[in-house]
C-alpha cells in the first residue's frame, strides 16, 4: 500500500530595510530533526490515556546563526553551528497556529520570529533553527533542536527587520 504519510518542513524568511521595503527574500525546506521526530511523537502520546506518557519539552522561539554546515538529522549538523549572540527570541504573540492544508490533506503548524532593528546584526546570518531553550542567550544543543536551515547568507544591518514564518506540514495517509 502507498502512503503520503509523513511530515514536512519549509518557510520564508523575508528581510526589510528600515522603511519597512522589501530587500531579500529567500524561501527554503527545512530537515526536521530526530529530536524533531521524537518532540512530535512525545507530544501526540502525550494526552492519551491510560498511560498519559510525559510530554515533550515544548519549544519556545528561534535562534540564528552564521554556520553554511549542511543540517543532518542528528550529531552536531542538527543543531546550530554558529550562534549569533542576542539572536534567542520566542515566538510572535498568537504563533504558532495550527490550519488545515485543504480538504483531507493534512495540517499545518507556522511558527514565526521577528528580529527587529539592532537585534541579531550581521553580515553573514546563514542558519536558523526552532528550539526549547529560546529563552537562554546561548548555542543550542541537537538535543533542543526540532528543525534546521541553512540559507544564503543574508547581511542583517542595524536598521533592518528580518522575519521568519516556518511550517511544519503533517501529512496524513
Amino acid at each position: 500500500m502507498k502512503t503520503s504519510l509523513g511530515m514536512k518542513g519549509h518557510g520564508v524568511i523575508s528581510l526589510y530595510d528600515s522603511d519597512g521595503n522589501l530587500k531579500e527574500r529567500q524561501t527554503f525546506e527545512n530537515l526536521i530533526t530526530t529530536a524533531g521526530d521524537l518532540y512530535y511523537a512525545t507530544r501526540a502520546a502525550a494526552g492519551v490515556l491510560p498511560l498519559n506518557p510525559s510530554d515533550a519539552t515544548k519549544v519556545t522561539g528561534m535562534k540564528l546563526g552564521t554556520s553554511n554546515t549542511t543540517p543532518a538529522k542528528s550529531g552536531s549538523p542538527a543543531g546550530l553551528g554558529l550562534y549569533k549572540t542576542g539572536s534567542n527570541l520566542t515566538f510572535l504573540t498568537g504563533y504558532p497556529t495550527v490550519t488545515a492544508i485543504g480538504t483531507d490533506i493534512g495540517y499545518r503548524v507556522t511558527y514565526y520570529v521577528s528580529w527587529g532593528p539592532g537585534v541579531a546584526t550581521d553580515a553573514a546570518l546563514a542558519e536558523a533553527v526552532i528550539v526549547n531553550d529560546a529563552a537562554a542567550n546561548a548555542t543550542t544543543t541537537p538535543a533542543n533542536t526540532i528543525a534546521r536551515v541553512t540559507f544564503t547568507a543574508i547581511n542583517k544591518q542595524a536598521g533592518d527587520t528580518l522575519d521568519i514564518s516556518w511550517a511544519h506540514d503533517f501529512l496524513g495517509a
